[in-house]
């Protein structure tokens, strides 16, 4: 793989053509009212632009804050998605596929579409600095991880995207007038696809596994979306061991600008990796070609799961390409809390530990889970979402003690663990035990068949492969339920 180092600042501000002149006046259409679309009709009211905001609900909770848009000068659409006569730009919610009848309508029409990424890239001080992260599996903690270093470096930061605020009020100044000089952002391959003109100073994929495959119409076009984060004269981070981060890098992003990797080994010039048990830099040290700087210890990343270090290298390497100091990358990893529903630790009961990754919805993420673990009692099942699953069994087999299948896809778990892994012993659980006591849940009768699988030394895993939504509201409601069952063991 090949390899740079990098300056260690900022290169030169971003193209002024992106101050965010010229919406005044202009009729701009916001498609959608989820978490994205208020903030965006927002941003254009205050920049003067006339907005019209469409969205095919019409129920109570849409009507609660279209009135509030309403309020605010806005026209709200409900129940439809008319493409508004005279509008030239549309500002879409990043879930909506491009075949929408609206989106379909503005491309005929030759009126663009961006999304909220874009929009606020376009809308940003000049000298603002975007550190980009996207991938499968694992943006949230990075980007969090992230945010935790460079507050300890002083910077003024804030993570965005998926994870509080949405990117657009980070762009714009507050009541103070104030805002911050770096933004961590968590970027998914809708809102890249939507995003044209986004150039971060530095970027990662730290994965790519199927994912969304019915959104993007296969794998290579949902990886080449995630792709689009390594823009012309961003720095490309690079997962040395994920083979698509690799490529991406190489072909996708800017030839002439910084490649640097991230291993779970030793790192060569221009990487970052470990050495024993030390997490160390080889790409923006003085000298990567004879020596490395010392960031941090296995032992500060929390919890020290291998995919979990990998998050933490990479946090650190979009970090170090603005200079932020060894010291505050390993002060930022003390710091820094999970979120919940991440390989949370819920309890020891018998010498068995509970661990909640209810977040580990897809087979990818189930895998790097089950890795962490030498004898594992996995809680696996749910919605699929068409993700085969026989190399996550294949490779979890010699791990595991038994498994607990619950939700709509279980049965291909059964199958792929009846072909891969048949000495394993397999239970099913559909609902709650006919006599289970007043305000028990379905999973009191998959801890208690768990905890009656597991011998000391065991971990009892929930990391289901798969989405929620057959059997929970989502996936925390998951992990809430599973965290309270455990606390309810005797």
């Amino acid at each position: 793989m090949p390899h740079h180092s990098s300056d260690t600042q900022p290169g030169p501000a971003a193209d002024p053509a992106q101050s965010g002149a010229g919406l005044e006046g202009r009729l701009v259409c916001v498609a959608g009212l989820g978490v994205s679309g208020p903030p965006v009709a927002r941003a254009l009211l205050a920049r003067g632009a006339r907005v019209v905001v469409v969205d095919g609900r019409d129920d109570d909770t849409v009507r609660t804050v279209a009135a509030e848009l309403a309020d605010a000068g806005a026209e709200v659409v409900l129940g439809g998605t008319p493409l508004p006569e005279g509008c030239d730009l549309v500002v879409t919610s990043p879930g909506w596929r491009p075949d929408s009848p609206l989106l379909v309508r503005a491309a005929e029409a030759g009126t663009e579409v961006i999304g909220d990424v874009e929009l606020a890239w376009r809308l940003k001080p000049a000298d603002q600095v975007w550190l980009a992260i996207t991938g499968t599996n694992g943006k949230t903690t990075t980007v969090r991880m992230l945010e935790a270093m460079l507050r300890a470096d002083g910077r003024d930061a804030l993570a965005v995207g998926n994870v509080g605020t949405p990117i657009v009020d980070a762009v714009l100044p507050d009541a103070d007038g104030h805002v911050h000089d770096v933004l961590a952002v968590e970027l998914s391959s809708f809102q890249l696809h939507w995003s044209s003109s986004v150039r971060p100073h530095a970027a990662t994929v730290l994965n790519v596994a199927p994912d969304h495959l019915d959104w993007h119409g296969g794998l290579d076009p949902y990886a080449r979306a995630k792709g689009r984060v390594f823009a012309p004269g961003t720095i490309r981070v690079a997962n040395t061991a994920d083979a698509w981060s690799v490529r991406l890098a190489e072909e996708d992003g800017d030839p002439y600008a910084p490649l640097v990797g991230f291993r779970l080994d030793t790192p060569r010039a221009g990487e970052l990796g470990v050495v024993e048990d030390l997490l160390v830099d080889r790409a923006f040290c003085a000298d990567p070609g004879s020596s490395a700087e010392e960031l941090a210890t296995l032992a500060d990343v929390r919890p020290a799961a291998p995919h979990n270090v990998a998050n933490a290298l990479a946090a650190a390497a979009l970090a170090r390409s603005i200079g932020v100091a060894p010291a505050s990358v390993r002060a930022g990893l003390a710091s820094f809390r999970p979120e919940p529903h991440r390989i949370a630790h819920v309890a020891s009961v018998g010498g068995v530990d509970y661990v909640d990754d209810s977040k580990a919805t897809n087979p990818h993420a189930a895998a790097a889970s089950l890795e962490a673990y030498a004898s594992v009692v996995w809680i696996a099942g749910g919605l699929l979402k068409g993700a085969a699953v026989d190399d996550l069994v294949a490779a979890a087999a010699g791990r595991l003690r038994g498994a607990v299948l619950i939700g709509a896809d279980r049965a291909r778990l059964r199958e792929a663990l009846a072909e891969h892994a048949p000495s394993v012993p397999v239970v099913e659980v559909e609902g709650p035990a006919p006599d289970a006591p007043e305000g028990h849940t379905v999973m009191d009768a998959v801890v208690a068949e768990a905890a009656a699988m597991a011998r000391a030394g065991d971990t009892v895993l929930l990391a289901p492969a798969a989405a929620s939504m057959d059997m929970f509201t989502n996936y925390p409601e998951r992990g809430r339920l599973f965290s309270e069952a455990v606390n309810r063991l005797p």
